[in-house]
């Protein structure tokens, strides 16, 4: 059986490295064409084509997966009968592609909650006690396919995305191959359990004062450390949130970032770890020692 492998980001990285260790080494790898990215602004390419590169596998970067010219691609060096494996793609699959071959999709969720572009984030920000991987058989609709196979993955209370998605991608690998090996029955998911996870906002990552300090305080695991969480400062700008703590009772009335005791808080929730804008991360004393917070006087000692 030939395989094609569709995926993006570092977690569809993590899931080819180890497929291509294996009797199921792609023929091809598709991922999505460079980006700008940083304060720069430089082209870069995407986590799957660093990795396709390293490993020596044919890759193809189309504009659209779906156009013709790069269904032929994958059509001629996988053959017709060829499976693909999509990771993490984040675009979507529509027919013809959809229909002219079997396509498995790991999804880093216990399906049918979590389907969508998040999975792993709203698992943790909604206090989630367990996740896991499914893979599904692709279909039109979103994550909505059959399920051949499952495994759970507990979620600690201190699991970031970063920690919890370093054992989901090990998890989903395993899964995978374990898929393509015994080929099980696939089974059509529970509509009553549906949930989505929708794609991360702005408003996601900006924390507020006004808020529930505990959802804070998951919402800081879930986004750390890919996008990050942020909190409002006095002069407008924001400071970003990498290690927070949840308390009971707020000891400053302010909606913004604020010392207290030679702490930072908003509202209830204790920033412990913070990174300024152009700046490193670093504890959050480090920070009053040194330049203070931005644009707030600071206390008399």
């Amino acid at each position: 059986m030939s395989v094609v492998f569709l995926g993006t980001s570092a977690f569809a990285a993590a899931v080819l490295e180890r497929l291509a260790a294996c009797a199921h080494r792609p023929a091809l790898v598709v991922t999505r064409p460079d980006r700008p990215a940083g304060r720069g602004r430089h082209m870069q390419a995407p986590p799957v084509a660093e990795t396709a590169r390293t490993l020596g596998l044919a890759l193809d970067q189309p504009a659209s997966v779906n156009d013709g010219e790069a269904r032929v691609r994958i059509a001629a060096a996988g053959g017709p009968d060829a499976t693909l494996v999509v990771c993490a793609f984040g675009a979507l699959i529509r027919a013809p592609l959809l229909d002219e071959h079997e396509i498995l999709n790991v999804h880093p969720s216990l399906l049918p909650r979590w389907r969508g572009a998040a999975p792993v984030e709203r698992a943790i920000m909604a206090g989630d006690e367990r996740t896991g991987v499914s893979i599904m058989r692709l279909t039109a609709g979103l994550d909505s396919g059959p399920v051949g196979a499952q495994a759970v993955e507990p979620i600690a209370p201190d699991d970031t995305y970063g920690t919890l998605a370093l054992r989901l991608e090990q998890l989903g690998a395993e899964l995978l191959l374990g898929v393509l090996e015994e080929r099980p029955a696939f089974v059509e998911q529970d509509q009553a359990g549906v949930t989505y996870a929708e794609k991360i906002t702005a408003e996601d990552r900006t924390l507020r004062a006004d808020r529930c300090a505990v959802a804070g305080e998951r919402a800081v695991r879930a986004l750390h450390p890919h996008i990050g969480a942020r909190a409002p400062l006095a002069d407008g700008g924001f400071l970003g949130v990498a290690r927070a703590r949840a308390h009971e009772t707020a000891p400053v009335d302010a909606a913004h970032v604020a010392e207290h005791d030679g702490r930072l808080f908003l509202g209830a929730l204790e920033l412990l770890e913070v990174q300024p804008s152009g700046g490193r991360p670093m504890a959050s004393a480090s920070l009053l020692r040194g330049r203070g917070l931005p644009g707030q006087e600071r206390p008399p000692r």
